[in-house]
């Protein structure tokens, strides 16, 4: 049980560092420490409000993640928008085969951030907490709180639709 406060510390300890991984590579580094304590700060407020009889409490973490970052989302498109164009910045340090690695890495960020722009905000949701979070169907649709066949219906789209514009047949 969360309700008292010194338990949510263990549930802090446990799940920040992932947290904060998943919200930086979906925001940036730069938006994804206040993103990150904002979703504790959520979730401590609302620790009462947790059941565990209904799901583990990754997911509801994750659940709080996601609609925080939906309310970046504006900032995170013109982030993709930016990457799809530009690629990711040079890499500083001089050694011929980071470049090429950078660069080839830049086209390859450049090519899934113009992919990920394109899709709707539920697929791409899905996209991310499967690929960057590693939960399981069951888990992004707690998180997401919608039903999992909905998490297999968007993510079966989101591949097809970039499937169909990286020209590759299923």
């Amino acid at each position: 049980m969360i309700t008292a406060p010194d338990a949510f510390t263990a549930v802090f300890d446990a799940h920040y560092t992932e947290i904060h991984r998943y919200l930086g590579r979906r925001a940036g580094l730069d938006v994804a420490e206040d993103l990150a304590a904002e979703t504790f700060l959520i979730a401590f407020r609302q620790r009462k409000l947790f059941d565990a009889s209904v799901g583990e409490i990754r997911p509801w973490l994750y659940g709080i993640a996601t609609n925080l970052l939906r309310r970046h989302r504006r900032a995170e498109l013109r982030h993709y928008r930016a990457l799809a164009r530009t690629g990711p910045p040079p890499d500083d340090d001089g050694h011929d085969q980071r470049v090429v690695d950078r660069l080839t890495a830049g086209v390859t960020i450049a090519r899934l951030a113009e992919l990920l722009s394109r899709l709707s905000t539920g697929e791409r949701d899905v996209v991310l907490l499967v690929a960057y979070a590693g939960l399981s169907y069951a888990e992004v649709a707690h998180a997401l709180n919608v039903a999992e066949g909905t998490v297999a219906s968007r993510l079966s789209r989101a591949r097809t639709k970039m499937r169909e514009a990286l020209g590759v047949e299923a």
